[in-house]
């Protein structure tokens, strides 16, 4: 099938939001399974509209946003949200999902390329694009590595449930 990659429309966005929310749901119930429902209520406490919100921020190509989409058959199955700044030449993959019935066929590797791209054209330096380490972000790492990032940095977020007795 033909894949088209594009510039967000305004149209595109409440067909991106559903996406990301669909695509970002196991990832959030992974997230309550490990941090277990008090943490995960207090640190997300309606992570669906807070991803909405953002997602919709972003699209608006409010300051230094560009969101691009992929299309397969008139449907959009993936998009990836760059930031670029100019100032210190360093761009980052800010947002990048696939539709859950369009995984595995190539579409994040086709937006990692193409946002390095993007950026390499923009003059940027460096890109940035960050995870989760846990089981529900192997996909995502897998299309990182395959693009050519090289993981760098770990990162551990820590928390303590407070109102946990023993």
């Amino acid at each position: 099938m033909k894949k088209e990659m594009r510039l967000c429309m305004k149209s595109d966005v409440e067909a991106i939001v559903e996406l990301g929310l669909l695509a970002w749901e196991p990832v959030f119930e992974s997230f309550e399974n490990i941090m277990g429902p008090t943490v995960f209520a207090i640190v997300y406490p309606d992570w669906k509209k807070t991803q909405r919100d953002e997602i919709e921020r972003v699209c608006r190509k409010t300051d230094n946003f560009d969101t691009y989409v992929v299309e397969m058959e008139g449907r959009v199955v993936g998009f990836t949200t760059l930031e670029l700044n100019q100032e210190v030449k360093k761009g980052e993959i800010y947002f990048l999902a696939v539709h859950p019935g369009a995984q595995n066929e190539g579409i994040g590797t086709a937006l990692n390329l193409f946002a390095i791209k993007k950026m390499k054209d923009a003059g940027m330096k460096i890109i940035e694009v960050g995870t989760g380490g846990d089981p529900s972000h192997a996909p995502a790492r897998r299309s990182y590595e395959k693009a050519g990032f090289k993981r760098v940095l770990p990162v551990v977020k820590y928390y303590m449930d407070l109102t946990y007795e023993n």
